[in-house]
């Protein structure tokens, strides 16, 4: 039985929302590598009794007009979708995007070809020529803790993984300003929490702390059944600490 949730809202309630900013600049580098952040956010119910037709007591919250729906941020999360057949060596073009996109390169892309390496290749089924890159999951300090970060990374990893034939991550802290982890132990206390998380995705680790997760694995399927299970869960126990 899980424990009662502190979240500070009904996890339910939280989506996802995707966006692809297209700069419309026809650049091998851009044909190359997609950038995609997904907003986490909440939607919460506000109700204004100025405008409510009947008493509080009476109200019927499905249908009352005096409902509004807003949604608060909550977190974010950044992937990139690179193609390996079109545009540029996808092994430059990741080590010109960032530092972390750099140390994955080194591991799954052959620099000479700019396709995966032929280990790499060898371990995975053919389900698209891309490789999708979760870079970075943040969550408000608030709503961590209670396994969303891998809950949430699952349904965006399904509907970002079509054409992909490997999605891969490098676990890690990314809120490196928390005074809580200046203590090394907590540090890798953290880090090997991290780590499991996206292990109960389907991620497993290849070398020098890089993951694959395979598109045509049944992990990933599975475990999204599972997780979607856990959030229910939580949800049924903030319901019981709501006020």
């Amino acid at each position: 039985m899980i424990e009662l949730s502190p979240l500070p809202g009904d996890p339910t309630e939280l989506h996802l929302r995707f966006v692809y900013a297209d700069m419309l600049s026809d650049t091998p580098h851009a044909d190359t590598v997609e950038k995609w952040r997904v907003e986490i956010l909440h939607q919460s119910r506000t109700h204004d009794d100025s405008r409510c037709p009947v008493a509080p007591s009476a109200c019927e919250a499905d249908h009352c007009p005096a409902y509004t729906l807003s949604d608060s941020p909550v977190g974010s999360m950044t992937f990139f979708r690179v193609h390996l057949d079109r545009g540029r060596n996808a092994h430059a073009a990741l080590a010109d995007e960032s530092e972390d996109l750099n140390e994955i390169a080194q591991v799954l892309i052959d620099p000479a070809t700019g396709y995966f390496t032929d280990e790499v290749g060898e371990l995975l089924e053919y389900s698209g020529s891309a490789l999708l890159v979760m870079d970075r999951v943040t969550l408000r300090e608030e709503w961590r803790g209670q396994g969303l970060g891998a809950i949430l990374a699952s349904e965006a990893i399904f509907r970002l993984m079509p054409g992909c034939r490997a999605v891969a991550c490098s676990p890690g802290i990314t809120d490196l300003g928390s005074r809580s982890l200046e203590d090394r132990a907590e540090w890798d206390r953290v880090n090997t929490k991290i780590a499991y998380g996206w292990e109960s995705i389907g991620f497993r680790l290849y070398r020098d702390n890089i993951y694959l997760l395979s598109p045509v694995s049944q992990d990933l399927e599975e475990q999204r059944g599972v997780l979607r299970g856990r959030l229910v869960e939580l949800a049924a126990a903030w319901r019981t600490t709501a006020p």
